[in-house]
């Protein structure tokens, strides 16, 4: 891939970004390209990958790495492989570069997800808890959560809850609660939608796991406030298969919410009605009062005028 053909693809990435919902996080290669931008926000997309570059930019980055020797090219070679679904060559390719230069901290997460991706739980268990020692603040502080959704894949638990994921409960009420400050709900919401924007990047419906997770993204969002984004990802969440009939009256509390705002606003319209037909009825009223007072007084005026002119006749 020549240095045009990068700038177009940039170029056309930066113009996504005027879009208001094309705004989200980036991933930027070791030779400048982007090769996804996600939406903006909680609710989850996953990743907007650029996939028709993918096998020119692969060739790119491997001119690169023979010339400069820059391990870097050769992790995203990886990365963009694990993208396309080539998790065998993506695979050599990690452990390779592990004998090379081991301990590097990408290296150990994309062996992670490959071998969770591969469904070898336990292995990447493993490596993505060396990469959480490696670099704690890695995928925005999240990891732990990925930890503990390997941890119920290791452990085969079939019917795996929040609670157990999330170290969080909700409740069970239509509304949900917590405790949590919200700075550490916004924190909790931030590491769900990205744990989850990052799976159903690879992985769609249905998935147990990521339903759960879902839903309590969704009440996350909901205790937050946005509530219309809480229902998209309530209904993302029974998309990929979450049954539990708390989804439902939680569903059904926002619309009961939203009749009744409509209704207030229909009767402040109504009251407002009244009111304006009522002062018009009254300016109505004063405006003939005055019109008829006028017309009585001009009668009487044409009265008087009459029986003056009769008298001046008589006189006569």
């Amino acid at each position: 891939m020549n240095k045009f053909k990068a700038f177009v693809i940039v170029l056309i990435l930066i113009s996504f970004k005027g879009f208001a919902c094309l705004n989200g996080d980036t991933k930027v290669l070791k030779n400048g390209v982007q090769v996804y931008i996600d939406f903006r926000g909680l609710v989850p997309h996953g990743h907007n990958f650029f996939t028709k570059e993918f096998p020119e930019l692969i060739i790119e980055l491997d001119k690169l790495y023979k010339k400069t020797n820059d391990i870097d090219y050769l992790s995203d070679k990886g990365y963009l492989l694990i993208v396309q679904g080539k998790y065998q060559e993506a695979l050599k390719l990690y452990l390779d570069i592990e004998k090379i230069k081991p301990n590097r901290y990408s290296t150990a997460s994309n062996l992670g997800t490959l071998y969770e991706l591969m469904g070898e739980n336990e292995k990447a268990y493993q490596w993505i808890e060396k990469s959480i020692e490696i670099n704690p603040k890695s995928h925005k502080g999240s990891e732990w959560l990925h930890l503990r959704i390997l941890e119920a894949k290791v452990k085969k638990i079939e019917n795996v809850t929040g609670e157990f994921l999330i170290n969080e409960s909700f409740g069970k009420d239509a509304f949900p609660k917590t405790d949590l400050s919200k700075k550490e709900l916004e924190k909790l919401a931030q590491s769900i939608y990205y744990q989850v924007n990052e799976r159903i990047s690879f992985i769609k419906p249905k998935d147990k796991i990521i339903s759960v997770l879902l839903f309590e993204l969704g009440n996350a969002v909901k205790i937050i406030g946005e509530n219309e984004n809480a229902t998209r990802i309530y209904n993302l969440a029974k998309e990929y298969g979450f049954q539990d009939e708390l989804i439902n009256r939680r569903l059904t509390s926002y619309f009961q919410g939203k009749v009744y705002n409509i209704k207030k606003e229909n009767q402040e319209k109504n009251k407002g009605g009244i009111v304006n037909y009522l002062n018009q009825i009254e300016t109505i009223w004063i405006v003939l009062s005055i019109i008829g007072g006028i017309l009585l007084i001009g009668l009487i005026v044409i009265y008087f005028q009459r029986k003056n002119l009769k008298k001046i006749l008589k006189i006569r």
